[in-house]
């Protein structure tokens, strides 16, 4: 099995504590910057940042659905990182200042892939399907926090 990563980043039109602030939402801002490929979104501890639980159900392709079960941490100031109770996926968020009321959002998603001829579809596609849906929920707190 070989690690799969998925990056992907975005230059914000607001300060990295708003950004961070949004980020780490998930009772209420989180929910609203999901596009379609999540559904059953669910806090079920916490709701602020660090010791929150989170569910939900990411559907990447029209037929590969993921049931996470994530519990966030905030190892160091301006990252989140979310790690998945049911895999080995861990998606790190992480939120630094970029010049005068800017900032840059980096995500990253690893995970333990398939072997065999799976594995080297997944890691030739996946990272780029899950950098796509990531984009769009950038584009979305991007949206949410330069109001």
């Amino acid at each position: 099995m070989a690690q799969v990563e998925a990056t992907t980043e975005r230059i914000v039109a607001a300060d990295a504590e708003t950004v961070f602030d949004a980020l780490a939402d998930y009772k209420d801002t989180r929910a609203k910057l999901l596009p379609g490929h999540f559904s059953e979104y669910q806090v079920r501890e916490g709701g602020d940042g660090e010791g929150t639980l989170v569910h939900w159900k990411l559907q990447a392709t029209s037929k590969r659905v993921r049931d996470c079960l994530l519990e966030v941490a905030e190892p160091t100031d301006g990252q989140l990182v979310e790690k998945d109770r049911n895999s080995s996926m861990a998606t790190t968020w992480t939120v630094t200042p970029a010049g005068e009321g800017r900032s840059r959002v980096v995500v990253t998603t690893v995970w333990n892939g398939a072997g065999g001829i799976g594995g080297f579809f997944e890691r030739t596609f996946a990272p780029k399907g899950l950098a796509r849906i990531y984009d769009e929920v950038l584009a979305n707190l991007a949206a949410e926090v330069e109001k």
